[in-house]
This record gives structure tokens, C-alpha cells and sequence, in this order.
């Protein structure tokens, strides 16, 4: 039996504006278990992206609970949550968040000096990433020096420096070419099928969702439906066969 890495029950948020309140995520309840790869769609102001700040801990619940590889963080204080976050969670963002000063090789080693982890060993676990999904000519380049799809590369691959057991990949393709997007998507496929990283990714992008082997619905801060591909298509799809 697989390990379940995410447990929500019936978690929600709610944010007050003036004197209203607005329910970004409303009684959200699922699991995600180990090496699964799912996606979260849904329209604009669906709450996909709340949710996925709130399982990031990013965002504190208004009520309900939130279970990271067994681990109740309820009751975390801020800094906890920090800690936890940093050693637990890998995260991929829509404009790649990397430091404009800094190297490729000194973007990726970030969360490594963040957690005073010494140079030898940050040079090691860099130098293997960077070989392992062939990007070492990128390792002295600036991001202004990069393509677009070449940074976004370089974010994946800090936010897997600290061996995350989740991934968290809010809109990855979202400012990137249809093909380019395409190569990233791939890449994620590739982590989750060669490494077995769980992956939670929000999309807009029907096509890009369903390269996920399972997809939530969202619709008003709800889970509208739980949508999991046959277990023919995901076992070709796992042995990288055209669908």
C-alpha cells in the first residue's frame, strides 16, 4: 500500500475584504499518495491556486486539516512551517522566482545554504542534478542569459535540490511556448516516472493537465470531481508510449 503524502479534510480558507468574506477554498477534502502525478484545473477564481498555497503552507487554514507525509501541521508556529517547507516541499512557479544575480548553479543551491549545508556537499548534489538531466552548460549562466524554458529547467531542479518528497508546480508552462511547454512537462513526467516525485501541479491548460495521470476539477473553492485516467492508459503512459 502506498504512502499517502497529502491527507486534507474538509479544509478551508477564507479570506475577509472590507466586510466581506470570500471562501477561496471550501471544505476541500482528498489524498494524494506517494508517486502519484496530479493535476488541479478549474476557471479562474476556482480556488486552485489557494489550494495549492494552503498544502504549500504558504497560506494557514481557516479551519480543517492539513497532513504532509503523516505530519498534522495545525498546530506549527510560523517558523515551524518554515522548516517543514524547506525540507519537505520542492516548489515551480509560473515566472521561475530565480535571483537575477546569481549564477544557475547559485540559484539551485539556495535552499542548501538556506539549510547550512556545507559547499562540498552543495557542489556535489548541484553538479549531479545539472549531469543527470544534462544542463551542465547552463551552470555559470545568469537567467538573463537563458531562455525561458532554460530557467524554468533551472527552477525545477532547485526545487528538487533538498530530495522533496512533493513537488509543487503552480500554472509551470504559464509563461512559456506551446513547445517549450511541452519540454517541461515532459521533465515533470520524467521526475515523477524515473525518480518517483509526487507532483501537484495547477494548470488553466486543459492539454497541459492531462499529462497528469489524475485530475481535480475545481469549481467555486469545491472539488467538483475527482478525474483518475484507466489503468490502461496510465500504465502505457508509464512505460512512455504514445497515447
Amino acid at each position: 500500500m502506498k504512502n499517502e503524502i497529502i491527507v486534507c479534510e474538509n479544509l478551508t480558507k477564507t479570506f475577509t475584504i472590507g466586510d466581506n468574506k470570500l471562501c477561496a477554498v471550501n471544505d476541500v477534502s482528498f489524498t494524494l499518495t506517494e508517486r502519484e502525478f496530479v493535476s488541479i484545473i478549474g476557471p479562474s477564481g476556482s480556488g486552485k491556486t489557494t489550494l495549492l498555497n494552503l498544502i504549500g503552507t504558504l497560506e494557514v487554514p481557516t479551519s480543517g486539516k492539513l497532513l504532509i507525509n503523516g505530519t498534522d501541521l495545525g498546530s506549527f508556529t510560523a517558523a515551524e512551517l518554515s522548516n517543514f517547507r524547506r525540507r519537505n516541499l520542492g516548489f515551480v512557479f509560473q515566472f521561475f522566482n530565480l535571483v537575477d544575480g546569481l549564477t544557475s548553479f547559485e540559484n539551485i543551491e539556495l535552499p542548501l545554504i538556506f539549510d547550512s549545508v556545507p559547499f562540498e556537499e552543495r557542489k556535489k548534489r548541484v553538479d549531479s542534478l545539472l549531469k543527470d538531466f544534462e544542463l551542465e552548460y547552463l551552470r555559470n549562466k545568469f537567467p538573463e542569459e537563458i531562455s525561458s524554458g532554460e530557467r524554468q529547467r533551472v527552477a525545477i531542479m532547485r526545487a528538487l535540490i533538498n530530495e522533496p518528497s512533493l513537488l509543487l508546480a503552480d500554472e509551470p508552462t504559464g509563461n512559456l511556448d506551446t513547445t517549450t511547454g511541452h519540454a517541461v512537462l515532459s521533465l515533470l513526467e520524467e521526475l515523477n516516472k524515473e525518480r518517483g516525485t509526487s507532483i501537484l501541479m495547477v494548470t488553466h491548460d486543459i492539454s497541459a493537465a492531462k499529462r497528469a495521470l489524475r485530475t481535480l476539477h475545481m469549481i467555486d473553492g469545491k472539488i467538483a470531481y475527482d478525474q483518475r485516467i484507466s489503468n490502461d492508459i496510465a500504465k502505457m503512459k508509464q512505460e512512455g508510449k504514445e497515447i
